[in-house]
């Protein structure tokens, strides 16, 4: 899937909406929140694989197939 930077701009803004209402400092939360957001938006990447290794038949090419951890 292709990264949306525009779905991690949302999620960044709406934290920090959230964040002004609060009365309390909530340093660990919203940098939880935030760690999250950026966590689920990285995970959401394609890798696509161009060059560099070879097979007995030719070079390797394709999209992997998993999920980064």
């Amino acid at each position: 899937m292709a990264l949306n930077k525009n779905d991690l701009k949302k999620d960044i803004i709406q934290i920090m909406k959230d964040m002004r209402k609060r009365d309390a400092n909530a340093d660990e939360e919203y940098a939880e929140r935030l760690s999250t957001a950026i966590d689920d938006y990285v995970k959401k990447a394609t890798i696509i694989y161009t060059a560099g290794l070879t097979a007995p038949n030719g070079p390797v090419t394709g999209t992997f197939e998993g999920n980064l951890n």
